[in-house]
């Protein structure tokens, strides 16, 4: 087993970028190998599933402290995610490994980071932070389980959703709930539906041992370093900027021309822009006075992070 000592420098940048803004891996991890490294698509996504899945139990032991996992979603969310994110591996498994399958597997990727930033941009300017509510939340069923589906079909068979698009469409579901029960629950779920993805890659043998200990041996500390230094980062600005960076390597998965991504690029940076300006405003008005920079980047728990504000 051979251990790639810059895929794990590599990785502990990631790792790091995660602890740091909250972000999902699977957004930022499989670009980096797919991209920088060349790995193939298929063992990208795999060893990154196995990856999230060394990180993430701390998060939800934190989360499950606080008390801010409404266990009722969770459970729904399950009943879809687990078998779909485990079928979303076999459908990997029957595109094959050849040139013409991984470049498919290219174009689904990049579709899923594409729908995933995108998600993320448009809860930023359309929908408002969720106001808590002290009344029980009731567990939408049918809702839930197809959200579930989706994510976890997603999760399964690019690695990307967990963390971006579930999120955003438990918002929509789940309007009262506060961030850091959509986080928690979030999480919490995406744990089993992570192991069932993992065993799937495993089963049908997309699995590089030497890749996969790399980014963990990277990744897993990073996260952990990034996460107790995100009190001190501007994490609201810097996920905005790391979506944008997801958004433009979802168009050149699918094909975009550079001439195009410049485009984007401008546009983004125009976004990105106006809402971090207005975030702030926002920020000053709640609080009535100068907002520090500590307050902006305060993420709420450890390993693969997510305080919420996506």
């Amino acid at each position: 087993m051979h251990i790639d000592i810059y895929l794990v420098m590599g990785s502990a940048v990631v790792g790091l970028l995660v602890g740091l803004t909250g972000m999902g891996g699977g957004a930022l991890m499989t670009p980096m190998l797919v991209l920088l490294f060349g790995v193939t698509p298929s063992a990208a996504i795999a060893s990154d599933l196995m990856a999230a899945f060394f990180m993430k139990p701390a998060g939800v032991a934190i989360h499950w402290r606080r008390k801010t996992v409404n266990t009722g979603i969770v459970r729904y969310l399950c009943y879809g995610s687990v078998p779909a994110a485990f079928f979303g591996t076999y459908v990997m498994h029957l595109l094959g490994q050849s040139a013409v399958a991984e470049h498919r597997l290219e174009i689904l990727l990049g579709t899923a980071l594409i729908i995933g930033s995108v998600a993320i941009f448009s809860r930023s300017v359309f929908v408002e932070a969720p106001s808590s509510s002290n009344e029980p939340v009731k567990v939408r069923r049918l809702p839930t389980i197809f959200i579930g589906v989706v994510g976890g079909f997603m999760v399964g068979l690019t690695s990307v959703g967990a963390g971006s698009l579930i999120l955003v469409l438990l918002v929509m579901v789940y309007p009262t709930l506060s961030n850091k029960q959509l986080v928690g629950t979030d999480l919490t779920q995406s744990l089993p539906l992570t192991f069932s993805a993992t065993l799937g890659t495993l089963l049908f043998g997309h699995v590089q041992l030497g890749l996969t200990s790399s980014i963990i041996i990277g990744s897993v500390p990073a996260v952990i370093v990034g996460s107790l230094l995100s009190s001190r980062s501007n994490g609201y600005l810097l996920r905005r900027v790391i979506t944008g960076v997801v958004l433009l390597s979802g168009l050149k998965y699918v094909g975009v021309p550079t001439d195009w991504l410049g485009v984007v690029a401008a546009l983004e940076i125009v976004l990105i822009t106006f809402l971090t300006v207005r975030h702030w405003q926002r920020t000053r008005d709640e609080l009535g006075e100068s907002v520090p920079e500590t307050v902006e980047g305060v993420v709420t728990l450890l390993p693969t992070g997510l305080d919420g504000d996506l």
